[in-house]
């Protein structure tokens, strides 16, 4: 569709003034409402997320003060201080008893004041011994190395403050009491040398983190809790590598993994160096807006379907008119002048059909009065050019037998009387247009009967494009100019000379048909004094101009390098 058509403007106006804006409201406003609902989900989750971190700092502070219990102990102390004397191993049972008897008694009063919060304890002191105690029945696995795990080199390197260390597995025990726990550990030190003593370590259950993470923030997510290495401390649902990547990352807002995306919310938990995140379902908020989109879709497709077909009417009703009325003009364009328009009604558009037809009667009577005659005094002049060709062709070929019969070649005047007679059967039918064919058949007969007298000093070559051969040009248009050629280029010279007559289609600028008359001749030096000097060359260059308006006439020569004539006439005037 054409965009300066009267009904690309009114299609382009109800897009501009209707159809867009629906669109635009109807994918903004569930865009704005999903925008509203995720701030306020994320407002919600921040303020969730902080009241969980809250309680998960109060309940590692509650297990940092249990590893401070064997300070409040003084026969604990003793012991140890006892336990890492270097003649400890060679003391009595007398000494060693009460030691031994006090070490192992404290664990297990340890975890009967603590069980609800821990399900194992161990104390390693620093000749190498292990005191366990669990809230089940395990042993603690012969020959663990215990002081070369990175949790144990952890908390030796801290000196004394608590070390939070990340879930793991309770591998150094015979029978894992829970699949994962997190720890607490501490070094205990001689408060009077502060001498390392021994490491206490105490194991919580994750169970425990599920009764403070909440896991539903009204949209589907996930809660996790990060360790100061970003690895996942814990987790209410797997969590993908490169999800995990993403939110260990400081300033991340949004990640996106397996076709799910989700709205990161993080919070940090300052007593370990942790970090508790949130991540919201981005899909499911859409979906919670879907029913908008939905209904949004509906209204605006039965509303742009009804304003469609209003704008189908309105659109037929206002251009209907003027398509009649273009192609009227059309019909009066190739020369019907009784064409007519029958409005309907008395609108501004039915008086324009009235005033259309008023017109066409008023072309009508000037045609009649100006145009016929100026188409007749045009065809009279065209016709008076043409009749000069003829007695002047006729000239010149009788001055040719007068020359043949002066060198007594009776034999080939006779073949040239011959080929006259058919010739003069063309010129002397009454039509003043020929095609493309009809004209190179009269002049292979013409350039056979100059041959005759030329005799081996003319040879000639005449071919046509066969698509162009029912194109019409004017009768005898040609024939002046392969006249001219023989007469003034070939015949003047005293060698051998080849004439070419060539016609086709050739793209300039636009489509046209070329006609290209070229001899070996003499030539001459000033073509304007030659187009002057001959009648036959004026002649075809105003009829050519009373023919085609549009067409070219182009001589090029020079001395010694013979003459070429070119006609170009734009393909649309040609008529087939």
């Amino acid at each position: 569709m054409k965009l300066h058509t009267l009904r690309s403007k009114l299609t382009l106006s109800y897009a501009l003034i209707i159809a867009i804006p629906v669109a635009i409201i109807m994918v903004c406003m569930p865009a704005y409402y999903q925008y509203l609902l995720e701030r306020e989900t994320e407002a919600l989750t921040r303020n969730t997320l902080t009241s969980m971190t809250e309680h998960i700092v109060t309940y590692l502070e509650q297990l940092e003060q249990i590893t401070y219990l064997p300070y409040f102990s003084p026969e604990l102390m003793q012991a140890l201080i006892t336990k890492n004397t270097s003649d400890y191993s060679s003391n009595t049972d007398f000494v060693k008893y009460p030691v031994e008897l006090t070490l192992n008694t404290f664990l297990p009063a340890f975890l009967l004041t603590y069980g609800n919060n821990l399900s194992a304890a161990l104390l390693l002191t620093q000749n190498g011994d292990v005191y366990s105690q669990t809230n089940g029945l395990s042993d603690v696995v012969e020959d663990y190395p215990f002081f070369e795990q990175p949790w144990y080199l952890q908390t030796v390197q801290a000196d004394g403050k608590a070390t939070f260390i990340s879930t793991h597995h309770q591998d150094y025990f015979t029978a894992p009491l829970t699949k994962r726990v997190f720890s607490v550990a501490r070094v205990i030190k001689d408060p009077e040398s502060l001498r390392p003593l021994a490491v206490i370590m105490a194991d919580a259950q994750t169970s425990l983190l599920d009764e403070i993470v909440i896991k539903d923030f009204g949209v589907r997510s996930i809660s996790a809790i990060l360790n100061e290495k970003g690895e996942v401390f814990y987790s209410t649902a797997p969590l993908s590598e490169h999800i995990i990547k993403e939110i260990s990352s400081a300033g991340v807002s949004q990640v996106k993994d397996s076709g799910e995306s989700y709205v990161v919310i993080s919070k940090p938990i300052r007593q370990a160096n942790w970090k508790m995140v949130a991540l919201l379902s981005k899909s499911e908020l859409r979906e919670k807006v879907e029913w908008m989109y939905i209904v949004g879709l509906l209204f605006a497709f039965i509303g742009l379907l009804l304003t469609l077909l209003l704008l189908r009417y309105v659109s037929r009703w206002i251009v209907g008119p003027f398509l009649q009325m273009k192609q009227a003009m059309k019909q009066v364009e190739r020369g019907n002048f009784q064409v007519r328009l029958e409005p309907v009604g008395k609108d501004e558009i039915a008086s324009l059909g009235y005033s259309f037809n008023h017109m066409i009667d008023t072309i009508n009577e000037l045609i009649q009065k100006e145009y016929v005659a100026v188409l007749n005094e045009k065809e009279m002049r065209f016709r008076a050019l043409q009749a000069q060709i003829e007695p002047h062709f006729l000239f010149n070929t009788l001055n040719g037998f007068f020359a043949l019969n002066r060198i007594g070649e009776k034999k080939k005047l006779e073949e040239a009387i011959l080929s006259l007679s058919s010739l003069l059967r063309y010129t002397l039918v009454q039509e003043n247009w020929t095609t493309i064919g009809e004209t190179f058949t009269f002049l292979r007969k013409y350039c056979g009967l100059q041959q005759l007298r030329f005799d081996d000093r003319l040879e000639f070559s005449l071919q046509f494009d066969p698509r162009i051969s029912e194109f019409k040009i004017p009768k005898l248009l040609l024939q002046p100019l392969v006249e001219n050629a023989i007469i003034h280029g070939i015949e003047p010279s005293a060698l051998p000379c080849r004439l070419v007559v060539d016609a086709g289609l050739e793209q300039k600028g636009e489509d046209c048909l070329y006609i290209k008359i070229e001899d070996s001749g003499v030539g001459f030096l000033e073509p304007a004094a030659e187009l002057e000097d001959s009648i036959g060359l004026r002649n075809v260059q105003e009829r050519l101009k009373f023919a085609y308006p549009s067409a070219v006439f182009d001589i090029h020569s020079s001395p010694g390098m013979g003459t070429t004539v070119t006609i170009r006439i734009p393909l649309k005037d040609v008529e087939k």
